[in-house]
C-alpha cells in the first residue's frame, strides 16, 4: 500500500481510538485554558487584576489594539482549533482513504508550528517585562491548562505524521 492511501481510523484502529481521547481531553483543556485565569497582575499591594486569554483578547479588542486582538486572536485561538479540528478528521474518517486529508496536515503540520505557544509565550513576557517593577504576575491555572493542550496537540499531530507517512505491510 503506497503511503497515500493511509488512513488511521482503518489502519490503526486502536491507536485512532487512543488519539480520538487524547484529542477529547485536548479539546476540554483548550477550552479550560481559554476562559480560565492564566494570569493575576498585582499592583501596588492593593490592586488585583485576573485574566483569561478570552478576556484578555476580548480587552484588546475593546481598548483598539486590534492588530494585537487579531494576533492573539488567529495565532491562539482560531489556528490551533482549526488543527484540532482537522486532526479529529484525520484520525476518525473512515471513508475509502483520505489523501485530500493529507494536504491539509502537511499545511498544518507547517503552519500550527505558529500557533498557541509560541505567541502565547511572547504576550505573557512583554506582559511580564512591560510591567517590571509596577506589579507581580503571578500564573494561574489556565495557563497550565492552555500549555498541555499545547502538548497534547503537538504529541497528536507528530504521531499522525508518523502513522501517515509510513507504509503498512
Amino acid at each position: 500500500m503506497e503511503n497515500t492511501d493511509i488512513n488511521i481510523a482503518s489502519d490503526y484502529p486502536n491507536e485512532a481510538r487512543l488519539l480520538t481521547v487524547i484529542l477529547l481531553v485536548t479539546i476540554v483543556l483548550f477550552v479550560v485554558g481559554m476562559v480560565a485565569p492564566i494570569i493575576t497582575l498585582k499592583k501596588f499591594v492593593l490592586i488585583e487584576n485576573t485574566f483569561s486569554i478570552l478576556s484578555g483578547t476580548l480587552e484588546l479588542l475593546k481598548e483598539g489594539k486590534l492588530f494585537l486582538f487579531f494576533v492573539i486572536t488567529g495565532f491562539s485561538i482560531l489556528l490551533p482549533l482549526l488543527k484540532i479540528a482537522i486532526l479529529f478528521r484525520l484520525v476518525s474518517t473512515r471513508a475509502s482513504k483520505t489523501p485530500s486529508l493529507k494536504k491539509y496536515l502537511h499545511w498544518m503540520h507547517l503552519f500550527g508550528k505558529w500557533s498557541m505557544l509560541d505567541v502565547f509565550v511572547v504576550a505573557v513576557l512583554v506582559v511580564t517585562v512591560k510591567l517590571g517593577f509596577i506589579a507581580s504576575v503571578e500564573m494561574r491555572y489556565g495557563l497550565y491548562a492552555f500549555t498541555a493542550a499545547v502538548v497534547l496537540t503537538m504529541y497528536v499531530t507528530s504521531r499522525v505524521v508518523s502513522l501517515t507517512s509510513c507504509t503498512k505491510d
